[in-house]
């Protein structure tokens, strides 16, 4: 039996997220920490969680409490992955294998960045083999403007074994991240983009360039001149799925799906599932939160694909409020840095146990043993006049 916790040991994500700001240089602590803008989104992805309560049911046997789901048909011990989030070695040693060796312990998946400081290769040749139907990692993919360079890393993916391309599509230009810009963040003298390392030149990644811009003469120009190595802004739905589909047999998610409207297109689109994404509130400042937009964005799907989610998990019970609003998988992507900055793998690994014993807790003392048990009417929300819970 385990002993007593130190006091200094983290038993809380936000825990683990002061020990990594005190540890992280300020450039690197402000690349990952920081949102769009005022910030506004960055702070209301995490803020929402307050404001859902939660409707427990009592007498129901939750003597076993089963947290396992299925995606793809492969199961995942616990219903929370790794999103992709680039240059993991600036918070551990090992990195990106770090987090796949973490996931894989723990029975559940990560999807790898294409700006990882570690190869694809060396990261699935990196994994412990493990029985069972497990799954495989995902592969994220930002679309460049040579498709070649695309059509490459889409081709190394596949080769590789990975399962699923998840094509982020909220990036079309780069978001206006302030602290990113005060202090200035370059990839140390040892890193670099592994997988496209045609896209870095010194450390700096060309969108930073573009980021830079201080008129819209200069951006035009930055983008005429870099246009290559910069996400292709020209995609379109009519275009890029079935190109896509002509460049591989791995599913293809969609990741930074924030509208009903959207999420319709996705499925008469083909693909295989979404990610419903603000991008961490590092894109566009002023959008929803992303657990506000899941309820139209879950009634429009109707559960035809799976519906992925991400922004401002930190908590076991933010999980269950997500998975009773529709989605089937949950990412963390900060989460688990905080993690990866405290202890690398074995860090990683205690952020899952944390999440993983709240998201159990909430479930038994909600009354429900099973993810299928979790539904909307659990939910409920203080009614803006007069006293009282409305249900969601």
């Amino acid at each position: 039996m385990p002993g007593p916790e130190s006091p200094t040991t983290p038993i809380t994500v936000a825990d683990f997220k002061e020990i990594a700001r005190q540890r992280l240089e300020k450039p690197v602590w402000d690349y990952y920490n920081a949102g769009a803008d005022d910030e506004n989104t960055i702070n209301r992805n995490e803020e929402i969680y307050k404001k859902v309560l939660l409707r427990p049911q009592v007498l129901r046997n939750v003597a076993n409490v089963d947290t396992a789901t299925t995606i793809f048909g492969k199961r995942y011990d616990i219903p929370i992955a790794v999103a992709p989030t680039a240059y993991q070695k600036l918070v551990s040693a090992d990195g990106e294998i770090d987090v796949a060796r973490a996931c894989r312990a723990l029975g559940t998946n990560f999807i790898l960045s294409t700006n990882a400081t570690t190869t694809m290769e060396d990261v699935i040749e990196a994994l412990p083999s493990r029985g069972g139907n497990h799954p495989s990692p995902w592969f994220q993919l930002y679309f460049l403007g040579d498709r070649n360079v695309t059509a490459a890393l889409i081709k190394r993916a596949e080769a590789a074994g990975y399962e699923a391309l998840v094509l982020t599509v909220d990036t079309a230009v780069l978001g206006n991240r302030l602290p990113m810009r005060k202090n200035p963040f370059k990839l140390p003298p040892g890193l670099s983009m592994e997988n496209v390392k045609s896209r870095s030149a010194g450390g700096v990644n060309k969108a930073r360039l573009l980021l830079e811009a201080r008129t819209a003469a200069d951006a035009k120009k930055v983008a005429r001149e870099h246009s290559s190595a910069l996400v292709d802004a020209s995609l379109s739905w009519e275009e890029v799925i079935p190109w896509l589909r002509s460049q591989t047999e791995m599913k293809i998610i969609l990741k930074g799906i924030m509208t009903a409207e959207d999420a319709v297109r996705a499925v008469e689109a083909g693909v295989d599932a979404i990610v419903v994404s603000n991008h961490g509130g590092r894109q566009l400042d002023g959008v929803p939160s992303t657990l506000e937009m899941l309820p139209e964005i879950s009634d429009a799907v109707k559960g035809v694909i799976p519906i992925l989610f991400d922004g401002g998990i930190s908590k076991g019970s933010d999980v269950f409020k997500t998975l009773a609003l529709g989605a089937d998988l949950c990412l963390i992507g900060r989460s688990a840095l905080w993690g990866l900055a405290y202890d690398g793998q074995a860090g990683l690994e205690s952020v899952f146990h944390i999440l993983e014993r709240e998201l159990w807790r909430t479930m038994a003392l909600m009354g429900v043993d099973s993810l299928a048990g979790i539904s909307r009417s659990m939910l409920g929300r203080a009614r803006e006049n007069g006293f009282g819970v409305s249900k969601l």
